[in-house]
């Protein structure tokens, strides 16, 4: 049970602190002509568009969401508050009931994590360089500098849509598999694999209910699936360019 609970936490972390501006694809949009599977560069540039483009993504500099969320296997539901700010700096506050609070957090430097059942820790290894990895803030516009290798894989699904899947391996890390529909060049799905103290966790983010936010698509609903059991997050409230004091990212004081 200890380790299906840290897991749960481990993908809540990972979902939550990687609602980047994404959208789906558009179910009324016509079907790509056929033609040769597109470059690398090709996909990458359709999705800064898709997303309104480069001016449009660095209008802001900082990002607060609420929400809540849902575990259907476990019965079990809360709220969660996710603050976000450039360049890299997240932190992310879950109220579990019947556990407590969970908190986890980057603040361009230091990565930490802090759960009633584990107590406050920092993060170290392939945690902190994936914790790096998810705090930036302007991902969409940097991937190929986060991502130094990335392959096109082919063609897969989506559900019932065609997405054209690229492979991009970190730095330092596992690689990840990105599906990008083949309609809209939109971000559909992100299969990603990340560490813990008690082992390694698989996802699958999937991001639904996509919604215009001072000109940019928010995913407003989000489904995070692992081999144990799906987490169902969705945001009630989205505000960018809000002030959020650089302490709201620092590791907690250890009680």
């Amino acid at each position: 049970m200890k380790r299906t609970l840290t897991m749960m936490i481990l993908c809540m972390a990972v979902a939550v602190t990687a609602l980047s501006q994404q959208k789906p694809a558009d179910q009324g949009a016509k079907p790509p002509p056929a033609g040769p599977t597109p470059t690398v560069d090709q996909i990458l540039d359709k999705y800064v568009q898709a997303l309104g483009g480069k001016a449009s993504l660095e209008k802001f500099n900082s990002k607060a969401s609420k929400g809540t969320f849902e575990i259907p296997t476990f019965g079990a539901s809360g709220t969660a508050e996710v603050w976000e700010k450039a360049p890299n700096k997240t932190a992310l506050r879950l109220d579990i009931p019947g556990f407590g609070i969970v908190q986890d957090g980057f603040n361009g430097t230091v990565a930490w994590a802090q759960d009633p059942q584990s107590g406050l820790r920092e993060k170290t290894g392939l945690e902190l360089a994936a914790a790096k990895l998810d705090a930036e803030y302007y991902r969409p516009l940097k991937l190929k500098q986060l991502y130094p290798k990335i392959t096109v894989k082919g063609k897969d699904k989506v559900g019932d849509k065609d997405a054209y899947t690229l492979e991009a391996t970190p730095a330092e890390g596992p690689a990840e598999t990105w599906y990008f529909d083949a309609t809209t060049g939109l971000l559909a799905r992100i299969d990603a694999e990340r560490e813990s103290p008690q082992g390694k966790a698989s996802v699958q983010v999937f991001r639904e209910d996509y919604k215009d936010v001072d000109g940019v698509k928010v995913p407003f609903t989000m489904r995070i699936v692992s081999s144990a059991f799906t987490i169902i997050i969705k945001l009630d409230e989205v505000k960018h360019n809000v002030a959020i004091d650089d302490t709201k990212f620092n590791k907690p004081v250890a009680q």
